[in-house]
């Protein structure tokens, strides 16, 4: 398996563009996140954020108080991501009237 696919994989995947997305506006703790992202697990959260901090995408920031603060950020090349997947999004929501209707012509012909 080449080693870019395993990156794509974790930019692209489900929680992963919606946590690259989130963070491009601001930067967040973990609930926060887990609220503004929605549908999320708690569990898949923190895999996801730990996989894209493990890929140099997220920076964690754990703040020495009590209670605990730990505040999640893009590195640059976390925004550069987040902004080549916000982009692709964008464009995605844009084309979903084009896709239905493409989705129902071949539904049609299938049909016959």
């Amino acid at each position: 398996m080449c080693p870019s696919r395993a990156i794509l994989e974790h930019v692209t995947s489900r929680w992963g563009v919606l946590v690259l997305a989130a963070l491009l506006d601001r930067s967040y703790r973990f609930s926060e996140l887990r609220r503004h992202v929605g549908g999320v697990s708690e569990k898949m959260l923190a895999q996801t954020l730990q996989t894209l901090e493990r890929d140099g995408f997220v920076h964690r920031d754990a703040k020495p108080v009590i209670p605990p603060r730990v505040d999640y950020s893009l590195t640059p090349l976390g925004r550069e991501a987040a902004e080549q997947v916000a982009a692709l999004a964008r464009w995605t929501e844009r084309q979903v009237e084009t896709v239905r209707a493409a989705r129902a012509a071949y539904d049609d012909r299938a049909r016959t």
